[in-house]
């Protein structure tokens, strides 16, 4: 595969720094000779950050507007989001974070294009099916999670934005020794599993790039390189 890494060294904000992935993620950015910037809202993960190579950015992204975002936004080459409740802290909380965040945060980078201003790419960490996949409503917070994932997707995916959707399945905490990426006619099951570090892995990869892999890019653990996805 053609290499497409920029030389210039890129600007990255990632949002939602000190999740599980964002500190794995951080240090493989710098390691990438990215220079990184992580969103955080506790300004006491301050240090965490910084001790990875990062600079914190501390806001609290369910009260930033559009303008808002669109202000942070544009002084970033690439936004990777992976910032998420995933139905931990209740439904109400994960529509604010993973759907209306999420979403104002897309309407910011669309308001930039739209002015004609400089866009970042955007990298949106979501899971593989999430515009098709259904759930119980009556489980109030996982139904909240995967409407807010479905919303937020199939809203990127009406966009002109240059954007990646990435595709995980269920998350471990194992060591990532590889990566398979699931084509369309791949069969997806629920015993697939993707290590937190290979997600890690893959946002350094496409962050350093020119150019995305077609999108959404749904990815599993394997024994390929990701150099080559």
């Amino acid at each position: 595969m053609t290499d497409t890494t920029t030389t210039a060294r890129k600007k990255v904000l990632y949002i939602g720094g000190h999740g599980k992935v964002g500190l794995l993620a951080a240090p493989k950015l710098v390691d990438a000779n990215l220079t990184v910037h992580s969103l955080i809202r506790n300004p006491d993960q301050v240090s965490d950050i910084e001790a990875l190579g990062a600079t914190a950015v501390v806001r609290d992204l369910t009260e930033l507007s559009v303008d808002d975002w669109a202000e942070l936004l544009a002084d970033y080459d690439v936004v990777v989001w992976g910032a998420g409740n995933g139905g931990r802290a209740g439904a109400e909380v994960t529509w604010a974070v993973d759907r209306d965040a999420a979403l104002a945060s897309i309407a910011g980078l669309e308001k930039l294009a739209e002015e004609g201003k400089h866009t970042p790419a955007y990298v949106m960490i979501s899971y593989i099916g999430a515009t098709e996949n259904t759930t119980d409503p009556s489980d109030e917070s996982w139904y909240a999670y995967v409407e807010s994932k479905k919303a937020v997707d199939n809203k990127l995916n009406l966009t002109d934005l240059n954007y990646l959707i990435l595709g995980p399945a269920a998350l471990t905490e194992k060591p990532s020794r590889g990566i398979t990426v699931l084509d369309n006619g791949a069969e997806r099951t629920s015993d697939m599993t993707t290590s937190r570090e290979l997600v890690a892995e893959v946002v350094a990869e496409v962050a350093r790039r020119d150019s995305f892999p077609a999108s959404p890019l749904e990815f599993i653990d394997g024994d390929g390189d990701v150099k080559n996805i």
